[in-house]
């Protein structure tokens, strides 16, 4: 199976809504987000090869787990990129557990594509800035109508789900997050996240600047734009 698992926590509380679960995190990301907690997930699997898990593994790990564990998480890194991640997420499902996804909305096919086979139970779609500007975290080759078709189909499709964006300057301004929310209007729930500084990031001179950064009393205000479109608003 070729899934490139960079990294594996036995255990979580906080990462599966409702749901005692292991994660998963794949190696290899197609964005270059400057804050990105992750940084070491980014590279592709040729530069982390020494470093990877064996997904075989983590799939006997499951079976001795069953009744402990409810769910796994598959987070990043972007778990998309990887070749065999259907079959992974089925040989998880076969086992008795929910999986959760969690994906930059790059790859709208992939994502139908497990919507189809019922692969998924909770998706966590990031949505960086206003899709126009996914230059700032992402290539060229991402285009705005990828992000827009992947919100489509999460909102369709998704048995539940979640929209998440990191808040930091310049992603996000009242303006920004106002377009967001017309684009998203009737989601069931999005999740504002507090950018932190003091973790290792992608790029270390973006935490550097302080204006790059929203306060509390800020991020509240940032919630108060958001709250007229969906039906559930968290600040994390």
């Amino acid at each position: 199976m070729q899934m490139y698992i960079g990294g594996f926590a036995k255990n979580t509380l906080i990462d599966f809504p409702g749901t005692v679960a292991c994660m998963v995190f794949t190696q290899g990301c197609n964005f270059h987000c400057p804050y990105c907690h992750n940084p070491e997930l980014v590279a592709g699997p040729r530069k982390a090869a020494g470093d990877l898990l064996d997904p075989e593994g983590i799939l006997e790990f499951l079976e001795k787990r069953k009744g402990l564990l409810d769910g796994v998480a598959i987070t990043g890194g972007e778990p998309c990129l990887q070749k065999d991640l259907a079959e992974f997420c089925s040989a998880v499902k076969n086992m008795g557990y929910k999986v959760k996804l969690d994906s930059n909305g790059s790859f709208p096919r992939v994502l139908e594509q497990l919507f189809d086979r019922e692969l998924i139970d909770y998706l966590a779609m990031d949505i960086k800035t206003d899709p126009d500007a996914y230059t700032l975290a992402a290539p060229a080759s991402v285009r705005p109508r990828q992000i827009r078709q992947s919100i489509e189909l999460v909102m369709e499709r998704a048995p539940a789900y979640e929209f998440r964006t990191t808040c930091c300057r310049p992603f996000v301004s009242d303006e920004i997050l106002d377009r967001i929310g017309k684009m998203i209007s009737g989601a069931s729930r999005y999740c504002l996240a507090k950018c932190s500084r003091n973790v290792k990031v992608l790029d270390s001179e973006f935490v550097k600047s302080d204006n790059h950064f929203f306060t509390d009393k800020e991020m509240t205000a940032l919630k108060s734009v958001i709250e007229p479109y969906v039906k559930e608003v968290i600040l994390r």
